[in-house]
């Protein structure tokens, strides 16, 4: 049996893992990373997602030894450059084939079909598989053969799917022979790449158990109440799963696996929080496939081609508000401040803050993606990507532009008491649970080290619906 060469990319992880599964079938294993700091640059990622996944790779070395599969290191800044280092590799280490999961960017394609024709040329192949997915990527189609563009639709095809058979995890590979090969890569530090990051790691351990673990406890403690309790941002309800799930230290079919646990794997559902969480899970897939199926997504442009011509407003000082959570509106900036010191915002928050930006001010939604996957732990173009388009009222499925979030009033409704808001705003921790929504409303002279409002919510509502009128 030859070698194979198995490259790891979003997907560090032992268990459950379709290309390593089945390159272990193949012939000996190898396995690659290759770090590109230059194109992280390019794409927006954040530098708590880099530290986050350099931790993930120290992790999974060791998971690799246990199975004597050696792990290569190189560093190659722009993927422009990768063919060149995975062809010399093959050429040095006599590899048959390089397996890999399927990513579904549109940069990340071009860079895979470079190194597979290049590959090609020497009688070995990239061989890819679909890991990232519940549903192999192209295969979900309507009647008439043509992708999905609405949730409804799709998620309904996707649980006629799941009723017939529920993917079943891949098993971990057998520990092989060792393959006696010089490495000498060291991780590289998040400094030594080119990035710098305050002190929030600790919020976000790594590890496959770790996040098994963290999965059964929501499965076992929180899914059942999931449905009430996930849009309170000061309740512990979500799955806090989100950044696993991104860089595949944990599958998406160990997550569905783990929803019919109790069922025996059968696909039936015995209250509304499973329900809703698996909803959740194929937004997630949804927006994946649209990623595919509309590349254009992936190249800045929204996804309703009109809406392409709305006035947006050049208003850098509202924006720099904004992202320093200094709008003077409570709830956004709770969320926006959140995210700074943590690297993470709850989900209602994010629909909230989204909205805001590109109702409210009538910033270009494009700012506030690139400024999230700037600073997410969890940003993943897709989903970052497909809930921005879904607030700006640009995407698929998107909001109707005439129903904008009022944030006070999700404010008072999700966080009534203020908590949530008090552990962002220090500066409101005083204020009762009726003033701490909007501190200025019945008394403009309150003094607080806290800015005024920079938009009256009213009156930036009745202009947002008269820009996306004009198109």
């Amino acid at each position: 049996m030859q070698r194979q060469l198995i490259w790891f990319r979003q997907d560090l992880r032992i268990h459950d893992h379709a290309a390593l599964w089945h390159a272990a079938q193949s012939g000996q294993v190898i396995a690659l990373i290759i770090l590109s700091p230059e194109q992280w640059k390019i794409h927006d990622d954040a530098p708590i997602k880099i530290d986050f996944y350099l931790r993930q790779i120290q992790q999974l070395k060791l998971s690799l030894e246990a199975f004597n599969i050696p792990l290569i290191i190189r560093i190659t800044p722009l993927w422009k450059e990768i063919t060149k280092e995975i062809k010399q590799l093959c050429d040095t280490l006599e590899i048959q084939n390089v397996h890999a999961n399927i990513e579904c960017g549109v940069n990340e394609l071009n860079r895979d079909f470079d190194v597979q024709k290049i590959l090609n040329q020497s009688a070995s192949d990239l061989v890819l598989y679909h890991d990232r997915t519940i549903f192999p990527i192209g295969s979900i189609r309507n009647k008439s053969n043509q992708p999905y563009q609405v949730f409804g639709a799709f998620k309904k095809y996707c649980y006629e799917q799941l009723s017939i058979s529920i993917p079943q995890s891949y098993p971990a590979p057998t520990p092989q022979q060792k393959i006696e090969i010089a490495i000498s890569d060291p991780i590289p530090s998040l400094q030594q790449l080119g990035f710098k990051l305050d002190d929030m790691k600790q919020q976000w351990p790594v590890g496959e158990q770790y996040a098994l673990d963290l999965l059964d406890e929501f499965i076992e403690h929180k899914i059942f109440d999931y449905q009430t309790e996930r849009d309170y941002p000061n309740q512990q309800a979500t799955s806090q799963l989100s950044a696993y799930l991104n860089i595949g230290i944990l599958s998406i079919r160990q997550c569905l696996n783990a929803i019919f646990r109790a069922q025996q794997g059968h696909f039936h559902i015995d209250n509304i929080g499973q329900q809703t969480w698996l909803d959740e899970l194929l937004w997630r897939e949804f927006y994946q496939h649209i990623l595919f199926d509309f590349p254009r997504v992936s190249k800045h442009l929204p996804f309703k081609a009109a809406t392409q011509n709305i006035q947006w407003r050049h208003a850098p000082e509202d924006l720099k508000a904004w992202q320093m959570g200094q709008t003077g509106i409570p709830i956004v900036d709770a969320g926006m401040r959140q995210l700074l010191h943590t690297g993470w915002m709850h989900n209602r928050v994010r629909m909230i803050v989204a909205m805001f930006l590109t109702k409210n001010l009538l910033i270009d939604w494009r700012l506030g993606e690139q400024w999230f996957m700037q600073h997410l732990i969890d940003g993943d173009l897709a989903a970052n990507n497909g809930g921005w388009q879904w607030c700006a009222s640009t995407g698929t499925d998107a909001v109707p532009y005439f129903r904008i979030f009022n944030p006070v009033s999700q404010s008072q409704k999700f966080d009534p008491q203020g908590d949530y808001i008090r552990q962002w705003l220090p500066e409101l921790a005083d204020l009762d649970a009726t003033t701490i929504h909007e501190p200025y409303a019945k008394n403009s002279n309150l003094d607080l080290n806290y800015p005024k409002p920079i938009v009256d919510l009213k009156q930036s509502r009745v202009r947002a619906i008269e820009a996306f009128k004009q198109i």
